[in-house]
């Protein structure tokens, strides 16, 4: 039987979507709305103490932005009636169980009304708290999950997670991934041993005394440290993986299908082109290069290593496609969203890029001055990057201290360079195993799915990379629009 169109699988329905203020959700939102006015309605979860907070929130983090800017023109002054019609803000918590839902009435309405899930609540932090990210990102599946196996009407659970907790060799197939495995097959993985072990540890340092910040760092040292220990690059990817986990054990019980998108950046068409919020990933290296603050790199530029990103409203589109296509009973639940097979650009073409854009539009900084940089220094090796380190800012800055500060330029001087110093650090030692990946997505589950979907839905919600010409879109689009956000981020903290 053919799929049914995305206009008509959302028609009536009634839709939860969890983490609804992220980036990525709030596209999703106004996608739905556009491509169907007449959806039942959409359940936005959010964290917030009450419905009123909860309804502040969605109001000023979602309704009023810029990209709801066509649906003001469309509806004129019963936008808002017609808004919140449709979209119904819900407090509560993924990390509780039954997500948090304090009112028991609203958590029951849902139960019976609502038919998809799209579970996209996460800390994104890649240096988070282990507790915390397991709380979030591990545990909120866990009660997603729980609450999913309630819903009399339930068609379909989609988990948004990250392409990032499948970084090995070669080509990275749509594979689940599997309790009490680790990623390097070298020990046994028993999530709730981890949870039990990262609560024990906080109540350890809570009955040591130990202060919040010393709390909050140990915990963070830790998470890198079973992330490691298991064979996976940060906490993030970690929880993110022990949550996939979680879901796959579900999948006998529920219609549960995950989605690995690559890093996300600005959209490339819709709403509109070059819209984003927040800066990381590629992104980091972009503004602090063009803003003099980076001048080293870590990545490896001779081998064909692909930088994976895909634009946000790329995601959303697939998102939907999966909404509207993924056969019922079909053993596939893993689909890749990215660029390194269908439409590769590597990182020496993303260097160039950036060193063409700033050379034609130079930054200014705060006081007016043009920065004019130069092309960055690329290691593709921590070890040699650490040297180069230790040549440009260590040493430098421990001959400043030696001989004294005496006057304001020399301590502007030493607050540069130390500050240059560690964010370049921070930045290399964060990022490196992407920069340095060595391996492409497999995407073969979501070509069979967009080769489902007619040439209707093909426009409606285009969701193949092979189409993107990057360069264009990085110069023209992304670029532009991620320096802005940075001028307009500056502006507010000069406030």
């Amino acid at each position: 039987m053919e799929p049914a169109g995305v206009t008509e699988r959302l028609l009536n329905k009634t839709v939860l979507i969890t983490g609804a203020t992220g980036f990525i959700a709030k596209l999703l939102v106004e996608k739905i709305l556009r491509l169907q006015p007449q959806v039942k309605r959409l359940y936005l979860l959010v964290r917030a103490g009450d419905q009123v907070s909860a309804q502040k929130r969605v109001e000023s983090e979602i309704q009023q932005l810029q990209i709801f800017e066509s649906f003001r023109e469309k509806y004129q002054a019963h936008f808002s009636s017609w808004f919140w019609s449709k979209v119904y803000p819900v407090a509560g918590d993924v990390s509780v169980k039954t997500l948090g839902i304090g009112n028991a009435v609203l958590a029951e309405d849902m139960v019976k009304e609502t038919n998809i899930v799209i579970h996209m609540a996460a800390t994104l932090n890649f240096r988070e708290r282990y507790d915390t990210a397991l709380a979030i990102n591990t545990m909120g599946v866990k009660h997603v999950m729980e609450f999913a196996s309630r819903c009399a009407k339930l068609e379909l659970v989609l988990l948004a997670s990250t392409a990032i907790v499948n970084l090995g060799k070669g080509i990275m197939l749509e594979k689940p991934l599997h309790q009490y495995r680790s990623y390097d097959g070298l020990s046994d993985l028993d999530i709730s041993e981890e949870m039990a072990f990262a609560e024990a540890k906080l109540k350890e340092l809570v009955c040591s005394n130990a202060s919040e910040d010393t709390i909050r760092r140990t915990m963070k040292k830790i998470g890198v440290q079973r992330a490691r220990k298991f064979g996976w690059a940060n906490a993030y990817a970690f929880t993110k993986a022990m949550g996939e986990m979680l879901a796959y054990e579900h999948r006998s019980r529920l219609p549960v299908v995950i989605i690995r998108p690559t890093a996300t950046i600005s959209t490339w068409k819709e709403p509109f082109p070059g819209w984003i919020e927040g800066v990381n990933t590629i992104d980091i290296w972009v503004t602090n290069y063009g803003k003099g603050l980076m001048k080293f790199l870590v990545g490896d530029i001779t081998s064909a290593i692909d930088i994976v990103r895909v634009p946000a409203d790329i995601v959303v589109n697939a998102m939907l496609c999966i909404v509207s296509c993924h056969p019922q009973g079909s053993s596939d639940m893993i689909y890749h969203i990215g660029s390194s097979t269908r439409n590769p650009f590597k990182i020496h073409e993303l260097i160039h890029v950036m060193c063409r854009y700033f050379s034609e539009k130079p930054y200014t900084n705060g006081k007016g001055d043009v920065v004019m940089v130069k092309p960055p220094n690329v290691q593709a090796a921590m070890a040699s990057f650490y040297e180069l380190m230790d040549i440009h800012y260590k040493v430098p800055l421990q001959d400043m201290l030696l001989h004294g500060l005496s006057t304001a330029i020399d301590h502007n001087r030493y607050k540069q360079l130390k500050r240059e110093y560690n964010l370049t650090v921070t930045v290399a030692e964060t990022y490196w195993p992407m920069a340095l990946f060595k391996g492409r997505f497999d995407d073969s589950n979501m070509q069979r799915l967009i080769m489902m979907m007619d040439e209707k839905d093909r426009e409606l919600i285009p969701c193949d990379t092979k189409f993107i010409n990057w360069e264009k879109y990085l110069m023209e689009t992304h670029i532009p629009g991620v320096m802005e956000y940075e001028s307009r981020a500056a502006a507010r903290a000069r406030l």
